[in-house]
């Protein structure tokens, strides 16, 4: 290289030209010589886009001392620092003596002088101050080592670090208060509200109810949610409820109707025919997006938490018989157990499951709108119909506090058979 320009650009940028002449060691036409010249401009290109040449001429810059401190800083910046606007004005580290030795007025033009050569005296005089004056961006060459024990890089390296020690609370942003204060509130806060289980009943669609339950709850992002099943159908906007359900990041268990949902979009997937009859199954496992698909496709039959001594299920358990043997259609269907074991899908008013259910864990399950809130010593039911115009109900754990809202409006026509 036989020659490094540094021009002033309109607009506040710098502008780096770079002459250089070739002299090879064998004898090349011309047309070498311009393949040569332009993998040398190429080379350099390279080096300017991938930030090498920056960083070699921020280096350069500040191994100068023929140039005062103002200029090496302006330089230095330019190269490595990328400014949010050309026309704010730029203060530039320096001390009182210097601007007193340097004629320099404060706007960013240069005299002569601060490019020319200082004295043997100057520079001297200089020399200590000048190598610790600027600190620079860490990795550089020349930076300064603080010792190891100085956690706090020399009070605060520039202010990126700041000393919050007790002896130095007072040169700390807003007297060291802020970030203590900052803390304590975040602190308290999850103190106060700790992230919570919150279960909740059978949803069909009823998006705008949901919402309400979960302002009602005071839900927070980090509270479980668990939808006991049935988020889709018969309601008006399932779409909605499994989008919802899937960003905020809620689990849940299978209902029968999610079942069936997920059972028409893998006969969609087999090149079935659509049904000849309408089907809101059908329509759902049409519509959904992939993502609130695999959402649905990740219900299980049941939930259990050995924490809260919980159980989570859409319908219900068969009592005496381990987790791992339960009928899954049973666990999406059952609401009745007769006096002589039958298990039935249909509502008998005298002889609901729950009440054989003998824990120790806690069942939480929807499904059986027909007798609405349910309450025994392991067994709690959080279907209250609200497609059918009732309530959504949720209970939050570990407190076990019920929490309802009413519905909007009757979405359903509520006509099941009841048995005694």
């Amino acid at each position: 290289i036989a020659k490094l320009v540094i021009v002033d650009a309109e607009g506040g940028s710098t502008d780096v030209v770079v002459q250089f002449q070739l002299d090879p060691q064998e004898a090349m036409d011309i047309g070498e010589a311009e393949r040569a010249a332009k993998e040398v401009n190429g080379a350099l290109a390279s080096a300017m886009d991938d930030g090498k040449m920056a960083l070699a001429l921020a280096h350069a810059a500040r191994e100068e001392k023929g140039w005062t401190s103002k200029v090496r800083d302006r330089i230095v910046e330019e190269f490595l620092f990328e400014t949010e606007d050309d026309d704010e004005d730029k203060e530039y580290s320096g001390s009182d003596e210097e601007d007193d030795d340097d004629p320099v007025d404060d706007d960013d033009s240069f005299s002569s002088e601060d490019f020319g050569s200082a004295s043997k005296n100057e520079s001297e005089s200089k020399k200590g101050i000048e190598d610790v004056e600027y600190d620079g961006p860490f990795g550089m060459d020349g930076d300064v080592i603080h010792a190891k024990d100085d956690i706090w890089l020399g009070g605060g390296n520039g202010g990126v670090f700041f000393d919050y020690s007790e002896s130095n609370r007072i040169n700390s942003p807003y007297k060291g208060e802020l970030g203590p204060y900052l803390l304590d509130a975040v602190t308290e806060r999850a103190r106060q509200n700790q992230p919570r289980v919150i279960a909740i009943g059978d949803v069909h669609g009823c998006i705008d109810e949901l919402q309400l339950l979960l302002r009602k709850c005071d839900y927070h992002p980090g509270d479980v949610i668990i939808f006991l099943g049935d988020l889709v159908c018969k309601g008006p906007d399932s779409l909605s409820v499994v989008q919802m359900a899937r960003e905020i990041g809620a689990i849940g268990v299978r209902g029968n109707h999610d079942f069936e949902v997920v059972r028409w979009h893998q006969a969609i997937k087999s090149g079935a025919d659509p049904p000849v009859i309408g089907s809101e199954h059908y329509y759902v496992a049409s519509a959904l997006g992939t993502a609130d698909l695999k959402w649905m496709y990740s219900l299980p039959w049941y939930i259990s938490s050995t924490h809260l001594s919980a159980l989570f299920v859409h319908a219900g358990f068969v009592s005496g018989i381990r987790l791992a043997k339960q009928n899954p259609r049973l666990m999406m269907n059952m609401r009745s157990i007769l006096p002589d074991g039958t298990v039935t899908s249909k509502f008998f008013n005298n002889w609901p499951w729950a009440r054989l259910w003998d824990g120790p864990h806690t069942v939480f399950f929807g499904h059986d709108a027909d007798r609405g809130l349910q309450k025994y010593e392991h067994a709690i039911g959080l279907d209250t119909g609200c497609v059918y115009g009732g309530k959504l109900t949720a209970c939050i754990l570990p407190e076990r506090r019920l929490v309802s809202v009413n519905a909007k409006r009757e979405y359903f026509q509520y006509r099941r058979k009841h048995f005694d």
